[in-house]
């Protein structure tokens, strides 16, 4: 069994008017299966609304399936005796680090998870150490969060999580308050997890540019998946991902019109670099 698994995954919500009466109801997560290995990097990709984020707040059980199943590690998440388990092997990170961070000082901070689990002090420096250096904040260890930078502020919360000890880490839309910048670091921040620590990422996002080191991407609309494969496989869909309201990376769509334009270039390039290597073969 893998990391996280979800099997015919329905979620619905009452939509109820200004009065409070019931006006219906919305499927916001319509039948979705989900396996995810330990070590897997996936992207799951959407416009605000097709249900990334609720598919997401399933994954370490903020919310609960109103039909199907999702198992964390092998748990049921509908059962209440795994509940502490469950969020500890799938931490969440979201997109407003001012809603995480509560320490005054960093170190303070990303030290306040393992202090809640009953970890002993000396083992919670040594954590706080290695998650700050695993995200590059170290250096900033003494510093408010307060003073930090938006990407810098995430990268904290990023390392809270670590802390934990998680074996998979839920991003939820993680930059989508953060310049161009804060972007960049927290996803090498991520991808450095991924590689070098093993733990598994689910990110969720609407920035195709973060998905093109994924393992594998999936994207939904209306709560389905409407598209799964790797960034490669899916980038080779432009006309497909225009359809389902997406941007596609500047280079993909570069190299897109340039193919349909006669020159004879590969589908789903995807970074300058692949771009000028196929131009030069041409």
């Amino acid at each position: 069994m893998g990391i996280i698994e979800a099997k015919k995954l329905i979620f619905e919500y009452i939509r109820r008017d200004e009065e409070g009466n019931v006006e219906g109801i919305t499927r916001a997560v319509d039948e979705v299966d989900l396996d995810i290995r330990q070590g897997d990097f996936i992207a799951i990709l959407g416009h605000n609304g097709s249900g990334k984020s609720t598919l997401a707040k399933h994954l370490n059980a903020i919310l609960y399936p109103t039909e199907g199943t999702v198992w964390v590690d092998g748990k049921d998440t509908m059962d209440e005796a795994y509940l502490w388990d469950i969020r500890q092997t799938a931490g969440m990170v979201f997109q407003n680090p001012d809603n995480q961070i509560i320490g005054q000082v960093v170190e303070e901070d990303v030290g306040f998870g393992p202090e809640n689990m009953g970890v002993p002090t000396k083992e919670i420096w040594e954590r706080v150490e290695e998650s700050l250096k695993a995200v590059g904040m170290y250096k900033y260890r003494k510093h408010s969060p307060n003073k930090l930078s938006g990407g810098q502020k995430q990268r904290v919360s990023i390392a809270g999580v670590i802390a934990m000890h998680p074996k998979c880490i839920i991003l939820d839309e993680p930059t989508a308050m953060l310049d161009p910048n804060g972007r960049k670091e927290v996803i090498r921040a991520v991808r450095a997890l991924n590689q070098a620590e093993d733990i598994t990422v689910v990110l969720i996002t609407h920035y195709m540019e973060e998905i093109i080191h994924a393992d594998r991407a999936l994207v939904m609309d209306k709560g389905h998946v409407a598209m799964q494969g790797t960034p490669r496989e899916i980038f080779s869909q432009v006309e497909k991902l225009k359809e389902l309201r997406l941007d596609v990376p500047q280079v993909t769509l570069l190299a897109y019109e340039l193919k349909k334009s006669g020159l004879p270039l590969p589908d789903g390039i995807l970074t300058c670099e692949e771009l000028a290597e196929a131009l030069q073969s041409v």
